[in-house]
């Protein structure tokens, strides 16, 4: 599903009146899905007092066609100009013909009648404005959503809704206007925008759902964002025949571990075989091995000698290039630590121009990296990076502040800029692919924010590469996996006091509900 920017909706919708789809016709079916979408939230709306806030633009128009749905699915419907209606508006017109009171905010001077009827309201719609916010909001705007707030913080029961986009979130960037009332569901129209998926827009935005509203095929071959979906990642799993062995589904090699990181490369190592890897093997120091074995049982091993406690010796990368043909896919860089051991290891492996199956470059491998000069042009092919922000602000330069404000720029403009596949970590994760093509993750769960969520989420990674998948399905496939497996476990724990390696069994729960949604709400 393809996420867009304001100018890209406007370009969409022009060409769909082009293609013989009107703006009546995409609005009309607008305000019915959003009528949908309202009434499934609310377990029906039959009874419910609802009150639509009423913009001067398109936004406004949907507002009005879901007011006359939800007037004729029996709620009681309130309408609220916030400003003025075009001359001879037929939406307009059809709420009047069908008696709903229409209340002007021109003629209700301190929003008097606003509050009164904000008193009774089970829900509230705001149609003011959507992707149509260009200044700050100030004056009677400021005075309509500062009720609604208000009247949010006296009955936690009001659901908001928006239309679109809350009224004061940026549909570009996700700054919001200090006015905004924040929604518990956002209904998207067509696309979903860009700012829905950027702090802190995605929290001033609730429960965000995509409807389609009849815009034709095709006219979206500019975009070059995408979001990740169920049924996206459904079709990007690799396939598992019945006729198969453990060489079947691939072998991944696993270099990680130090003396102060050794669970590093359990998780890592048990990601990888959790999404599926046939075989995976972990490639750490000699006096870690009993220590890694007795948590991760699975994996076998390659023993590295070792020039201090837990530090590789020179001659350990030698061993790894010695095995790497016989895998299909490389992980560097969990728990390694930044001793000379781990420099030079990871130097050799990945800088010295040495043949390498798929590789995936975490962690420490990232931080060593970051102090190497040109070494994007040293890695030679392509790979995949997965840095948090501040390991992407050690790589790229930029302070983290600023990647964090476009955080689909920064990862896009890092992986042209390197050749190298992309994965800026963090609530809605970008994978950013060379070609300038990136997905966002749909999730931002708080519990993952727990030592060790990203040596699995790297392993995990690095075993669907094994299986065969091209770097970037590989990378944004973990990335949902992940999210996933982390709702599995939150919807138990809550969104505190998860453990990374609570994940590692939810990840093939995770693929299993993916398989078979119908399966899942049974």
């Amino acid at each position: 599903m393809k996420i867009v920017t304001a100018r890209q909706m406007r370009a969409i919708e022009a060409r769909a009146e082009s293609a013989g789809v009107s703006t009546a016709t995409l609005m009309e079916t607008a305000g019915l899905r959003f009528a949908e979408r309202l009434q499934a939230h609310m377990d029906g709306v039959g009874g419910s007092d609802v009150l639509v806030l009423v913009g001067p633009g398109n936004n406004g128009g949907d507002g009005l066609v879901s007011a006359r749905y939800l007037h004729e699915w029996g709620a009681s419907v309130t309408v609220y100009l916030c400003g003025r209606r075009p001359e001879g508006d037929v939406n307009l017109a059809a709420v009047g013909r069908l008696g709903m009171p229409v209340i002007k905010a021109a003629n209700d001077p301190g929003c008097g009648r606003l509050r009164e009827a904000l008193q009774s309201a089970d829900a509230v719609v705001d149609s003011i404005l959507g992707t149509g916010r260009s200044r700050p909001i100030t004056g009677a705007l400021c005075d309509v959503l500062t009720a609604v707030s208000e009247a949010k913080a006296y009955n936690e029961n009001l659901v908001i809704a928006a239309m679109d986009l809350p009224t004061g979130l940026d549909s570009d960037t996700g700054a919001t206007d200090p006015a905004l009332a924040a929604a518990d569901l956002t209904v998207t129209l067509g696309y979903p925008k860009r700012g829905l998926f950027a702090h802190p827009g995605a929290d001033a935005a609730g429960l965000v759902e995509a409807v389609d509203i009849g815009v034709p095929p095709g006219l979206d071959g500019d975009v070059d964002l995408e979001l990740m979906t169920e049924e996206w990642a459904a079709a990007a799993l690799p396939p598992r025949p019945s006729a198969s062995h453990k060489g079947t589904f691939g072998r991944a090699l696993v270099v990680a571990g130090s003396a102060n990181y050794v669970g590093a490369a359990a998780l890592a190592a048990s990601g990888a075989g959790r999404v599926g890897a046939g075989l995976v093997t972990v490639a750490l120091p000699r006096s870690l091995h009993a220590a890694v074995v007795a948590t991760a049982p699975e994996p076998t091993c390659i023993v590295l000698p070792e020039s201090d406690y837990g530090e590789p010796a020179d001659d350990a990368a030698d061993l790894v290039l010695d095995a790497l043909p016989e895998y299909d896919a490389l992980l560097v860089g969990c728990g390694l630590g930044q001793s000379a051991g781990a420099l030079r290891l990871v130097e050799k492996l990945v800088l010295s121009g040495a043949a390498l199956p798929p590789t995936v470059v975490d962690a420490d491998g990232l931080n060593i990296l970051a102090v190497t000069s040109g070494w994007w042009e040293k890695m030679g092919r392509d790979a995949i990076l997965t840095p948090h922000p501040g390991e992407m602000s050690r790589l790229s330069g930029s302070p983290v502040g600023e990647l964090q404000q476009d955080r689909v720029g920064a990862a896009v403009d890092a992986a042209g800029r390197w050749g190298k596949t992309v994965v800026l970590k963090g609530a809605h994760t970008v994978v950013a692919a060379a070609d300038g093509l990136a997905m966002v993750s749909p999730f931002a769960n708080p519990a993952l924010a727990s030592a060790g969520t990203g040596d699995v989420l790297a392993g995990a990674v690095a075993g669907l590469l094994a299986q065969g998948l091209d770097l970037q399905t590989a990378a944004a496939l973990g990335v949902y996996l992940h999210g996933a497996a982390a709702g599995i476990v939150s919807d138990d724990l809550g969104d505190a006091g998860l453990l990374a390696s609570d994940l590692l069994p939810a990840l093939p729960m995770a693929i299993r509900d993916i398989k078979d949604p119908v399966g899942r709400s049974l």
